[in-house]
């Protein structure tokens, strides 16, 4: 029920506030602070996130010029451009690291039942990573090349809600591939990744794991075929083979047989092959998988919309990593808001709607599901009714 709240203050109400001070009790952030707190700070950053301001002074500006609203919204502290930049500086970005698992957990237990459109019980994750690009004379820490800068986003997704379970931010010249030894494998789930990964030795580790991959083949791929199953050619498989690696080193890194799908897509017209160490699974089904990945893709998308160079608030690392491991929790805390009131519209038109209407004084059930009240209207008595 809506007392006056504002679309923002609705928003903050499926935070757990015990948890976001356990998390700053942890790494001492209130030590020597008198003000500005570092839940001022997360409200701050999250209102940036949500309404896409590109500066400090845009934050500064929107906010005072809503002066009489900001203690209902839950700011305390004064907003103070120089005071939210040193706040992001110093402040461990751990805080807001750890506050982002806590929204995660509970986002993916909301999650569980999502229907993926397939009819499959595991869990499935797509793991991928976008590159953002800095200014070096900005962002020294974060040299990539001679003269670029750029950090990496390394992203395990769960596709049941499109939640992110696992994010490692790393300096552009780690390898993605590298990021696989620190995946937890959990026995039963799918995993879905891009070509770049094909490391047999770390999908090795998968199958020994008792978890399942599917990965696109490189075009130099090398295998001797075992023998062809019958292939599902109306619905655009054109080959399912089981095959085993061909080479001296690939016969070592992945001794075991695997399974090659070849695919065409009609919608995009382009033939796909597909690796997997899932035997059971229909050769559609694998391909659909695979199709799935574009909610990660839509991830990366958001990230990248809200964190334009240009809208970076600080130069420093601390202040970068606190900035993204904020806007991973504004997108799962929306996630979460859209689960709770049993939303159907998507996350990223929700987050457009949300952009627009922080300081207004409605329903945010009612704002995000469309639904408007009839209003009746009132036939004067004078006027005559002819049927």
């Amino acid at each position: 029920m809506n007392l006056g709240k504002t679309i923002f203050s609705q928003l903050l109400d499926f935070l757990p506030i015990y948890e976001f001070r356990q998390c700053v009790k942890r790494y001492q952030g209130h030590y020597k602070i008198k003000s500005f707190s570092c839940w001022d700070q997360f409200l701050c950053m999250a209102f940036a996130q949500l309404t896409y301001r590109e500066s400090l002074r845009d934050i500064q500006a929107c906010l005072r010029g809503n002066q009489q609203k900001l203690y209902h919204m839950g700011f305390r502290g004064n907003i103070a451009r120089n005071t939210l930049a040193h706040a992001n500086q110093v402040r461990d970005w751990r805080i807001y690291a750890d506050f982002a698992q806590i929204l995660i957990a509970q986002a993916r237990e909301l999650y569980a039942n999502e229907d993926l459109g397939l009819e499959l019980q595991q869990t499935v994750y797509a793991f991928d990573a976008t590159t953002i690009d800095l200014c070096l004379s900005l962002f020294p820490w974060a040299q990539f090349r001679k003269r670029k800068g750029a950090i990496k986003l390394h992203t395990l997704m769960d596709l049941r809600g499109s939640i992110p379970t696992l994010v490692f931010v790393t300096h552009g010249k780690i390898h993605e591939v590298n990021l696989l030894d620190d995946l937890l494998i959990e026995p039963g789930a799918i995993y879905l990744f891009d070509r770049g990964y094909l490391d047999f030795a770390r999908l090795y580790q998968f199958d020994q794991a008792k978890a399942f991959f599917v990965i696109r083949a490189k075009r130099n791929f090398r295998f001797r075929r075992l023998y062809s199953q019958a292939a599902e050619r109306t619905q655009g498989v054109q080959a399912d083979q089981i095959i085993e690696l061909h080479g001296f080193y690939a016969c070592k890194d992945y001794p075991a047989r695997l399974r090659r799908i070849r695919y065409f897509d009609a919608e995009k017209n382009k033939r796909l092959i597909f690796l997997t160490n899932h035997f059971s699974l229909p050769a559609f089904t694998v391909a659909e998988l695979f199709r799935c990945r574009w909610k990660i893709e839509l991830f990366f998308k958001w990230i990248k919309q809200h964190l334009r160079i240009k809208a970076f608030y600080g130069t420093s690392e601390n202040a970068v990593k606190t900035q993204i491991w904020i806007a991973i929790s504004v997108y799962v805390l929306v996630a979460i808001a859209k689960k709770k009131l049993q939303l159907k519209m998507s996350l990223h038109a929700m987050l457009q709607i949300l952009s627009l209407s922080l300081f207004e004084k409605t329903s945010l059930f009612q704002l995000l599901s469309q639904k408007k009240t009839e209003k009746k209207k009132a036939t004067s008595s004078n006027q005559l009714i002819l049927l």
